[in-house]
C-alpha cells in the first residue's frame, strides 16, 4: 500500500499541464456520457447531437471573443481544410455514430469500447506525426490495454437475463472512436501554433452543417411523427456544458501541451469514470473482472506519468 501511495505521489508530481488537462477532460466527459444516456431516452441521437453542439457553439462565442477578439484566425488554406475536415468527421459523423452506439450498448459497454481510442491515436500519430512512446510509456499503454481486454472478457456460458451484444452498436461505436481519433490527429499541428479557442469553435461550426442535413433526412425518413414533447433543456444544458464545452476545451488543451499519443492514453481513464458513474447513477452492473480492469488501467496511467 505504501509503495502504491509513493508511486501515485511520484506520478502526480511529474504531471505536466497537458497531462493534467487530459485527465480532467476524461472526468468531465464521463459525467457527460451519463447525462447523454439519460437524454437518449427522450431524444434520438441526431437530435441530441444537433442540440448539444448548437448550445456549445453559442457558449464558444463569448469565449472566442474574450480570448482572441473579433479578428478571424490567420490560417493558411491547408490549415482551414484540416480544421473543417476534423469538425465534420471528428464531431459531426463521429458523435452521431457514438450516440447511436450508446443507445444500443449502454454507458458501461461504450465506456469500455472507448479504450480503442488510444491505439487509434498512437497508430495515426506514429504514421502521420512521427511520435514515439518511451519504454515506460509503452509499458503503461500495455497495462491499460490489458485492463481493456479483461473488462471485455465474458463467460462462455451467458448469464441468465443478460442481453446479447448488438453488433450494429459495436460497429458504430468503433467507427465513432476511429473518426474521433483521426479528427484530433488532423489538427494536432494546427493546435500547437494556432488560436486555440478559434480552432475549437471552427470545428464545431464545420460539424453543424452535416448534422443539420442528417437531422432533416432523418425526420423525413422516419415514419412516425415528431415528438411534441419539448426537449429536457435543463439536463441538455448541463450535458452540453460538462460533456462537450468543458470536456472539449480540456481535451484539446491536453493535445496542445503534450504528445497526442500520451494524451490519448490518459484519456482512457474516462472509461473508469464511466463504469463507476454508470454503476452509481444508472444502476448498471459492475463485475469483479471490470474492477480488476479498472485497477490495471490506473496502474498503466501511473506509468505514463512517471
Amino acid at each position: 500500500r505504501t509503495a502504491v501511495a509513493q508511486a501515485t505521489r511520484l506520478a502526480v508530481s511529474n504531471m505536466g499541464l497537458g497531462e493534467g488537462l487530459s485527465l480532467a477532460s476524461a472526468a468531465t466527459w464521463a459525467l457527460g456520457v451519463i447525462i447523454y444516456r439519460r437524454l437518449g431516452e427522450s431524444l434520438n441521437p441526431i437530435e441530441l447531437n444537433v442540440y448539444k453542439n448548437l448550445i456549445v457553439a453559442l457558449l464558444m462565442v463569448p469565449t472566442v471573443l474574450l480570448a482572441h477578439g473579433w479578428g478571424l484566425p490567420q490560417l493558411d488554406a491547408w490549415q482551414w481544410c484540416w480544421v473543417i475536415a476534423s469538425g465534420v468527421l471528428g464531431i459531426g459523423v463521429a458523435d452521431t455514430c457514438y450516440f447511436h452506439a450508446l443507445n444500443r450498448l449502454g454507458a458501461g459497454r461504450i465506456g469500455i469500447l472507448g479504450n480503442l481510442f488510444s491505439p487509434f491515436v498512437i497508430t495515426l500519430s506514429f504514421v502521420f506525426l512521427d511520435e514515439r512512446l518511451s519504454l515506460l510509456q509503452g509499458a503503461g499503454f500495455a497495462l491499460v490495454m490489458m485492463g481493456v481486454v479483461l473488462v471485455h472478457r465474458r463467460a462462455r456460458r451467458p448469464v441468465e437475463g443478460t442481453a446479447p451484444i448488438p453488433w450494429s452498436g459495436l460497429l458504430l461505436g468503433v467507427l465513432a472512436i476511429f473518426l474521433n481519433a483521426a479528427g484530433v490527429v488532423m489538427i494536432k499541428r494546427v493546435l500547437e501554433d494556432g488560436p486555440f479557442f478559434w480552432i475549437a469553435q471552427l470545428r464545431l461550426l464545420a460539424a453543424l452543417l452535416p448534422m443539420a442535413i442528417a437531422w432533416h433526412w432523418f425526420a423525413r425518413w422516419r415514419k412516425s411523427p415528431p415528438r411534441g414533447v419539448a426537449p429536457p433543456w435543463g439536463l441538455l444544458l448541463l450535458g452540453a456544458f460538462l460533456g462537450q464545452y468543458l470536456a472539449m476545451l480540456l481535451w484539446l488543451g491536453g493535445y496542445r501541451y503534450t504528445d497526442a499519443s500520451v494524451a490519448s492514453v490518459l484519456n482512457e481513464t474516462a472509461s473508469v469514470f464511466i463504469l463507476l458513474f454508470a454503476w452509481w447513477l444508472l444502476r448498471e452492473p459492475l463485475e469483479r473482472a471490470k474492477l480488476l480492469g479498472v485497477t490495471l488501467t490506473f496502474a498503466g496511467v501511473s506509468l505514463m506519468l512517471m
